[in-house]
Parts: structure tokens; C-alpha cells; sequence
């Protein structure tokens, strides 16, 4: 069925796992590129943009992951902050390199919450343009 003649929930449901994975690219692309920022605040920058940026694009992922569920964005959340700092804790999973740093702790929540922020900003949006598309 073309998306012209797709129920508008269905049109809504693709136009947010659209979203999801869009968002997601980005934060990897932020991680990719971060080094290559020069400003001020660089060394912060360099220090936990990676975090932020892995929180984010992990959230994303986790929230398709997660929509069917009752809660999905308390359920990707919870699960993207337990992978991220877990990955911190214990070094890399003994499987990568990690340099503790405590501060990492709270640029991952950070992630985590502008992710969700994003998330409900843009939820929003998407779900009132479906409404007028609908109507």
C-alpha cells in the first residue's frame, strides 16, 4: 500500500522509526566526529561528547527496541543508562579500552535525559502533524 493510502498510525509508527534511526546516526556521527572539533571547551568536549553522544544514539536504538512495551521510553532509558554505565564501571567490559573518569557517569545520564527530551519534543510534533494530515 503506498503511504498516501496508509492509516494514519501506521504513517505515524514509520515517520518514528524514521525519526529513531535518524537520531541515532546522528549521535554516532557526534562520537565519529567530535575530535575534529576546535573551540572552546574543547577539552570537555573531547573529555564527554562521546558519552553524550553514545546515550543518545543508544536510546534511540533502544526505543524501537522497546515500543510494543507499556513504557517504552522508561524502558529504553533504564536500559540505555544501565548499558552505559555498566560500560563504565567496569571498564570497558574488560573487552575495550575505557579510561575511568566518575564524571563519565553523569555525561552518560546526560545523553540519556536530552535523549528523552528529544524524544518527547519531537513525539509531539510528529503526533500533531498525523492529527492534521488525518483530519
Amino acid at each position: 500500500m503506498s503511504e498516501r493510502g496508509a492509516e494514519p498510525a501506521s504513517r505515524l509508527r514509520r515517520a518514528t522509526t524514521i525519526r529513531n534511526v535518524a537520531l541515532a546516526i546522528l549521535g554516532a556521527a557526534v562520537l565519529v566526529l567530535k575530535s575534529d572539533y576546535h573551540g572552546p571547551f574543547e577539552d570537555a568536549l573531547n573529555a564527554y561528547a562521546g558519552n553524550v553522544a553514545v546515550s543518545f544514539a543508544l536510546y534511540f536504538a533502544a526505543i524501537n527496541a522497546t515500543s510494543d512495551f507499556r513504557r517504552p521510553r522508561l524502558i529504553a532509558a533504564a536500559l540505555t543508562l544501565l548499558a552505559v554505565e555498566l560500560f563504565e564501571v567496569t571498564n570497558g567490559f574488560g573487552v575495550m579500552a575505557n579510561v575511568y573518569d566518575p564524571a563519565d557517569l553523569i555525561a552518560d545520564a546526560a545523553g540519556v535525559g536530552l535523549a528523552v527530551i528529544v524524544d518527547l519534543v519531537t513525539s509531539a510534533a510528529l503526533r500533531r502533524h498525523y492529527e492534521r494530515v488525518a483530519s
